[in-house]
């Protein structure tokens, strides 16, 4: 978090996400997606034929997919392109963070 002085006194800001703009976006994708998870909940327990269920998990993870790629643009973005700004130190930290988030969502 920063700390800003507006007119005589402090204000707490927190910090900007690369998402922050788009995050109602985000909110309403992953409540679609819990409710697709509780639909295939839902699916088990009525005994639904196996690859009908297999086709709402696979409906799911991309979804998810499409969730995570859409947030790591936003950190790149973001998050990576400030901290290659403020310094070359600080960009490499947050280009290796990016690389072992896609190394971690290529191997799911």
């Amino acid at each position: 978090m920063t700390t800003e002085h507006i007119d005589d006194s402090t204000v707490t800001v927190p910090p900007s996400r690369g998402y922050s703009g788009t995050k109602e976006d985000y909110h309403k994708r992953l409540r679609r997606i819990e409710g697709q998870v509780r639909g295939i909940a839902r699916m088990v327990e009525e005994d639904t034929y196996c690859i009908d269920v297999l086709t709402q998990v696979s409906a799911v993870t991309k979804a998810l997919h499409a969730v995570s790629l859409g947030l790591l643009e936003d950190h790149i973005g973001h998050c990576v392109v400030n901290a290659a700004q403020s310094s070359p130190t600080e960009g490499q930290e947050k280009v290796a963070e990016a690389a072992a988030a896609i190394a971690r969502l290529v191997r799911s």
